[in-house]
């Protein structure tokens, strides 16, 4: 029994440096607001799960080295009066050593960004985001499509040369890409150009 308990102890000693590492996550947009804003035209929503074959999830890890890990994606799919597609929203996370990061990112049927933003990361992280986000970093991958480069601009590089903020950009710039090969590979029939 003194075995048990000492290896109880030295377990719960060992964890806490892990544990209080992280730090509580900061909602920086409602999954409602996102969706809302990132699909601005649209007047009905829809829910779409989608889930990914082993061929799908082979063509996206050829195509990016990323494996999707998920059992299935929910994408949210606005629609106008005239029962058109505006766009289709998935969120995607990645944990990085400071924690989690989330992002909405909003696609057209043709699969490119129509917008992108950051709603959930954690306190740790967040002043290195925060200047991306002033910059409104995001606005520079519109119109991009899966094979987009999704890096940070000359631009934002530039005035925010913090290698930190640097990184985490990079980390949102393959978040993006991750919900736009989703798209492409678990909305749109196969051979399909435009989604409806």
């Amino acid at each position: 029994m003194r075995h048990v308990c000492a290896a109880l102890a030295l377990a719960l000693v060992l964890a806490s440096p892990v544990l209080a590492h992280l730090t509580p996550p900061v909602v920086l947009v409602s999954d409602r607001d996102a969706v809302v804003s990132l699909l601005s035209g649209a007047r009905r929503f829809f829910v779409r799960e989608v889930r990914l074959g082993d061929k799908e999830k082979a063509a996206i890890k050829q195509a990016s080295g990323w494996t999707p890990e998920e059992d299935f994606y929910r994408f949210y799919v606005g629609r106008d009066d005239q029962n058109g597609m505006v766009g289709a929203l998935v969120f995607v996370a990645d944990t990085t050593i400071h924690g989690t990061v989330r992002v909405a990112t909003a696609l057209g049927p043709d699969g490119k960004v129509r917008g992108a933003s950051v709603v959930e990361l954690t306190e740790e992280t967040y002043p290195w985001v925060k200047p991306l986000i002033d910059e409104q970093f995001t606005r520079d991958w519109v119109g991009h499509d899966s094979t987009g480069r999704f890096a940070l601009s000359d631009r934002v590089a530039r005035a925010r040369p913090n290698s930190m903020t640097q990184f985490y950009g990079e980390v949102i710039g393959n978040l993006v890409r991750r919900a736009a090969l989703l798209f492409d590979y678990g909305m749109r029939p196969a051979g399909s150009a435009q989604l409806r």
